[in-house]
């Protein structure tokens, strides 16, 4: 049996799990990797990436980044998440404000330590993207459309890095970049609907406040459209494998999620959406094993021929 002192310290790692989202770090790790074997670098050896020493401080510095960027948010959001995320927001008040902001500093520290370590580019890199998040959580987040395009562009990011340190500027990965992207932000899009009681009560400036649902759901659907593009290119084009049965299946739940966002006015049915668009993000994730690495050689070629 556990004491009552043990105790306390374990529902205090609970906590603090729950701050920092926990369950997304193994994802977003998972992902880069996945991303540079496959995608980014699919030229060299999967044991040799695995081993890369310097890859694996930049995935650990985005993870820990992100981490830190999840205490950030929270602590801003106190308030919000009392009225749009209750049970979790109780959750999360077993680490005190101070605590979590020690953790923040402290993680943060550590980032840039290990930045240095890779080269001052790496250093420089992580500073700014820091300072972003920070940004973001303390003022930018509260405003229409560019608090939704500043998360997303926030959550590429991490893939970003790991593109840097290849130098792989193959056009393909701007097609899955695009799609990715275009996915975070309708997600950014849904959230604004979910939360509008915790957003009003705390004067955020969203889209759904300001204009309506209605506007709201009408960028949506403009956004959910404009998927096509990227999915037409990776798949017509590029030639992506057996992805391409990813990005069909992407196609046919994106149209059953329309029609069901036009249906929904309720906090339950866009939590509903929002779990439907996440599932689309992780199960990429996993899908990224069936592209056809070939098609990062020839893909430019195909390209030109169009």
């Amino acid at each position: 049996m556990l004491s009552r002192k043990n105790k306390i310290i374990l529902m205090k790692f609970v906590g603090l799990f729950s701050v920092v989202r926990g369950y997304n770090i193994p994802i977003i790790i998972l992902a880069q990797y996945l991303s540079a074997i496959f995608i980014l670098a699919p030229e060299k050896r999967a044991l040799y990436i695995l081993l890369d020493f310097d890859l694996f401080i930049i995935v650990l510095a985005s993870s820990l980044t992100i981490a830190s960027g999840y205490i950030i948010n929270n602590f801003y959001d106190k308030k919000k998440d009392l009225i749009n995320r209750p049970n979790k927001s109780m959750l999360d008040r077993l680490v005190s404000q101070k605590t979590k902001l020690q953790v923040y500093f402290s993680l943060n520290f550590i980032v840039v330590f290990l930045a240095i370590i890779v080269s001052w580019r790496a250093f420089l890199y992580f500073s700014v993207y820091i300072f972003l998040i920070w940004y973001y959580s303390h003022r930018i987040k509260k405003y229409a459309f560019i608090g939704n395009l500043t998360a997303a562009i926030l959550a590429v990011l991490p893939f970003f890095a790991i593109l840097l340190y290849y130098k792989n500027l193959y056009e393909v990965i701007f097609g899955h970049a695009s799609f990715l992207f275009l996915l975070l932000l309708i997600r950014e899009m849904i959230k604004d609907l979910e939360n509008i009681r915790g957003d009003l009560a705390n004067d955020y400036k969203t889209i759904p406040i300001l204009f309506g649902e209605s506007v709201s759901k009408k960028i949506i659907t403009f956004l959910t459209i404009a998927t096509i593009i990227p999915v037409y290119v990776l798949i017509d084009i590029f030639d992506v494998g057996y992805m391409d049965i990813y990005f069909y299946c992407c196609l046919i739940i994106m149209t059953f999620f329309l029609l069901s966002l036009w249906k929904s006015n309720s906090k339950e049915q866009y939590l509903l959406l929002h779990n439907v668009l996440k599932f689309l993000i992780v199960a990429g994730v996993f899908s990224i094993i069936l592209i056809n690495p070939s098609v990062l050689w020839h893909g430019e070629k195909l390209l030109r021929s169009i």
